[in-house]
């Protein structure tokens, strides 16, 4: 049995015409708080490795279950969000990462570690689709140029990252 979707099971979407700049910055502010916590993970790297005695390829396999969950999980999580849209995805992505950060302050063994790295790589991956539709819908009709102020925001990060 196929299901399609037809005008009259589909959601109303409405359209908003003007910017709402408070959700907006709001979004934009919380995907900067997001991101910071992200980079946060490779700034502690010296610490780990001294307060741990890690290895090189220990402190790999931190980064690359940080890259497997934030970057390779967040396309499938945008895929299912893009279907059906999950406003309380934002608060969810910010507490996982919440919990990986409380989680890493605490870890007192590698596979621990591995464990808070990945909570916050799954926070950043199911926060960003969904905050990102939002930016675009705060923007308005026609303003897409606004939602802009979003990956703005992104980029601000990585220059900011090494301070």
């Amino acid at each position: 049995m196929k299901s399609t979707l037809t005008p009259e099971t589909s959601l109303p979407q409405q359209v908003v015409q003007q910017t709402v700049f408070p959700i907006l910055f709001a979004i934009s502010f919380s995907h900067l708080l997001n991101d910071t916590m992200q980079s946060l993970i490779p700034a502690i790297y010296p610490l780990l490795k001294t307060s741990f005695r890690l290895d090189f390829a220990q402190i790999g396999l931190i980064t690359l279950t940080n890259q497997l969950t934030a970057s390779i999980l967040q396309p499938f999580v945008g895929f299912y969000t893009d279907k059906k849209p999950q406003p309380y995805a934002l608060v969810l992505g910010m507490g996982f990462t919440l919990i990986g950060l409380l989680l890493l302050s605490r870890a007192g063994s590698f596979p621990l570690m591995l464990l808070a790295v990945g909570l916050v790589g799954v926070g950043s991956s199911i926060f960003h689709p969904e905050a990102s539709r939002m930016a675009h819908l705060a923007s308005g009709a026609g303003a897409e140029w606004r939602s802009r102020c979003f990956n703005w925001v992104a980029m601000r990060v990585v220059l900011w990252g090494p301070f």
